[in-house]
């Protein structure tokens, strides 16, 4: 298991490769020229400028059974057809199960801006917002471990 972050604007980049340091999981922040990165422990990979750059090296790099943090709805379901198991940025889960909808409401988004209209912007990040994201990856990961359990 290895937990891959899309780091392009991505506020929980900090708190996720933290708890991948304190389950001893390795963890790879991938981002465009536009950013730089520097955590220790932390493989970083950058890639050039592009629309969908990031996603696609996420995509070839990402395998069955490791973890992406995206708020990307198009690049979690690339992940999610993949094998992998993926988490929003404020600890929702992407599933088989709402990854339609969500794709659906961004198709939707993206005809009402083409139109001329506008939507309400995210409210400013909060603390709860990075409780909920550092729980949620915590429960993922323990969910995930191989059980210890020999009968």
């Amino acid at each position: 298991m290895q937990i891959f972050i899309d780091a392009d604007g991505c506020p929980v980049t900090k708190i996720a490769s933290q708890i991948a340091a304190e389950y001893n999981i390795p963890c790879t922040v991938i981002c465009d020229t536009a950013h730089t990165f520097s955590i220790p422990g932390v493989k970083t990979v950058t890639v050039d400028k592009g629309a969908d750059s990031v996603d696609l090296k996420l995509v070839n790099l990402i395998q069955r059974g490791d973890i992406a943090v995206t708020q990307d709805y198009g690049l979690a379901a690339m992940c999610l057809s993949k094998g992998a198991f993926v988490l929003h940025q404020d600890g929702k889960q992407y599933t088989e199960d709402n990854i339609s909808g969500l794709l659906e409401f961004r198709a939707v988004a993206k005809k009402i801006r083409r139109a001329g209209g506008r939507l309400k912007g995210s409210p400013k990040r909060s603390p709860e917002q990075d409780q909920a994201f550092a729980a949620a990856l915590r429960q993922m990961i323990v969910s995930l471990a191989p059980s210890d359990d020999t009968e």
